[in-house]
C-alpha cells in the first residue's frame, strides 16, 4: 500500500485539527469547519522538506509558492502547532520517500547565506552591516505599505484594544520619553534608529536635540529626508553609522529600541559599557528589546529567521540582559513586559500588508513578501505562546555620590497634561530661538 500525503498529514496532526489538506498526489482532507487550508502544490515541496528536515525545509517551499496556505496564515499555523502529534517516526515516512525526493532544490535567491559561510566571528562591523542591510535595505516604499504612518518596526504600545497602530506607537514613542525624563535642550542618542520616528517625537514634543544612528543607508536617508520635512533640522537626525564608531560624546539619555537582538551575547558587556561611559551622571538609557522566555534558552535564532530574516540575531533571557546592563555600569531601576503588545503590533502589521499585497509584491516580488507575511504569522505566535518576550528595562548611570535622579515612585505612567505639554512646548521654543 502506498501512503499518500494525506496519510502522512494524519500522522502529523490529530483528526480535531481544523485545517483541510490538498496535496498534487489527489489526496485530500476536509475536515468539516476549518480556519485554513494547506495546499502542497508540486513535487518539490517534498524535495525541500526532505533535504532540509523542519522549519527551513518548510520555509522554503512556502516562499518559492511550493506550499500555500489559504485563509488566514496566523490561525492556520497557530491551529498545525495546538494539533500536531509530534514527528514520524522512519518506518512511518519510509513508504512514502523515493530517490528522487533527496534531490535539493535550488535554495531561493532571497536567503541569506548560513552562518559558517559569513566568517570566524560574529559581530563585526562588516559582519553585522551586511546582516543589517539583509533586512532593512529591502525598499522603504515597502515598509511604509506595512508599517504604516509611523514607520516604526517594533512593538507598539496598546493603551486600549481598538487602539490604531499608529496612535500604539505614538504612545510607546511617549512612554520612552517619558521614562527617560526628557527636557528641553538635552540631548538624546537613539541606537538603531530605524526610520527616525522616535527622534522625530522627542524633538518635536520635548525639545530635545536628538541623534539617531542605523546601519542602514536606506532607513537613514528616508529619515533624514523626513526630519527636514518636518522642519527640524539641526534638532534631529539619524546617521548611517555603527554606534561604535560614534565620537566620544556625554549623551543626557540613550535609547535603544530593537537595537539590542542584533549586537550578540557576547558583546553585551562591552556594548552596555560603552553606553554608560556615553552618559552623564544620572542620565538614564531604556531598553526595549526581545528577549526569551528564560536564560536557560538557546541565544542564537532558528534557521528560519537567521536564513531569511535577522541573520546573527540573538535573543537572551531577560535576567540576563538586566545583569549585563547592572555590570556595564547602569542601575536598573524599571523593567516591564509587554509581550501581548507585540503580538498586536504584528497583527496590525500582517493586516496592512494583506491590504496592500499586490503593491508590496510589486516593491520587493512575491517571495520576499512571502517571506515577510510567514515572518510576521509564525513571530505573532511566539508572543502569544510566551516563546519570546518583549522587555522594556530602564537603567541609569549613578553619580559618584551615589544619586540617581530618580523620583520615589516613578512618574511616568500617566501621560502629561495638556497644560503640561504646552509648557513644555514653550520651553521648546525658547531653546530653538
Amino acid at each position: 500500500m502506498t501512503l499518500t500525503l494525506a496519510d502522512l498529514f494524519a500522522q502529523l496532526f490529530d483528526a480535531d485539527v481544523p485545517v483541510a489538506l490538498d496535496a498534487y498526489d489527489g489526496s485530500s482532507i476536509a475536515p468539516p469547519d476549518t480556519v485554513g487550508k494547506v495546499e502542497i502544490r508540486t513535487p518539490r515541496a517534498i524535495r525541500y522538506i526532505v533535504s532540509a528536515p523542519g522549519e527551513l525545509g518548510l520555509a522554503r517551499a512556502y516562499v518559492m509558492g511550493d506550499i500555500e496556505v489559504h485563509g488566514d496564515l496566523h490561525a492556520t499555523l497557530h491551529s498545525l502547532l495546538a494539533h500536531r502529534r509530534g514527528a514520524p517516526g522512519w518506518r512511518d515516512v519510509a513508504p512514502l520517500l523515493r530517490r528522487w525526493m533527496f534531490r535539493r532544490p535550488a535554495v531561493p535567491a532571497e536567503e541569506f547565506p548560513p552562518a559558517w559561510t559569513r566568517g570566524v566571528l560574529r559581530h563585526t562591523r562588516e559582519r553585522d552591516a551586511r546582516a543589517i542591510s539583509h533586512h532593512y535595505d529591502v525598499s522603504n516604499r515597502f515598509y511604509e505599505l506595512m508599517l504604516g504612518r509611523a514607520m516604526a518596526y517594533s512593538c507598539a504600545l496598546f493603551t486600549t484594544r481598538d487602539a490604531t497602530l499608529e496612535d500604539a506607537q505614538r504612545a510607546k514613542f511617549d512612554l520612552i520619553c517619558r521614562k527617560l525624563d526628557l527636557k528641553p535642550g538635552q540631548h538624546l542618542l537613539d541606537i538603531g534608529a530605524g526610520w527616525g520616528g522616535l527622534v522625530r517625537h522627542a524633538a518635536e514634543h520635548y525639545g530635545v536635540r536628538a541623534l539617531g544612528v542605523t546601519l542602514s543607508r536606506e532607513q537613514a536617508a528616508w529619515a533624514q529626508e523626513h526630519l527636514a520635512r518636518a522642519g527640524l533640522h539641526g534638532r534631529a537626525q539619524v546617521r548611517f553609522l555603527d554606534y561604535r564608531d560614534l565620537e566620544r560624546v556625554e549623551f543626557d539619555a540613550i535609547s535603544s529600541v530593537g537595537a539590542m537582538e542584533h549586537i550578540g551575547s557576547a558583546e553585551l558587556g562591552r556594548h552596555f559599557r560603552s553606553m554608560a561611559a556615553r552618559l552623564r551622571p544620572q542620565g538614564r538609557m531604556l531598553n526595549h528589546t526581545i528577549t526569551r522566555p528564560s536564560n536557560l534558552h538557546r541565544h542564537r535564532t532558528g534557521p528560519f529567521i537567521d536564513r531569511y530574516v535577522f541573520p546573527d540575531g540573538e535573543l537572551q533571557g531577560v535576567g540576563a540582559v538586566i545583569s549585563a546592563m547592572h555590570d556595564g555600569g547602569l542601575e536598573v531601576r524599571h523593567e516591564e513586559s509587554l509581550r501581548e503588545h507585540y503580538s498586536m503590533t504584528l497583527r496590525a502589521w500582517g493586516e496592512n500588508l494583506e491590504r496592500h499585497w499586490e503593491q508590496a509584491v510589486t516593491e520587493v516580488g512575491e517571495r520576499r513578501a512571502r517571506v515577510w507575511r510567514l515572518y510576521m504569522a509564525i513571530s505573532r505566535i511566539g508572543f502569544d505562546l510566551n516563546r519570546i518576550q518583549i522587555h522594556q528595562i530602564l537603567g541609569v548611570r549613578v553619580s559618584s555620590t551615589g544619586r540617581s535622579g530618580m523620583d520615589l515612585r516613578p512618574s511616568w505612567e500617566a501621560a502629561p497634561r495638556s497644560d503640561e505639554r504646552a509648557a513644555s512646548l514653550a520651553a521648546m521654543a525658547d531653546v530653538v530661538s
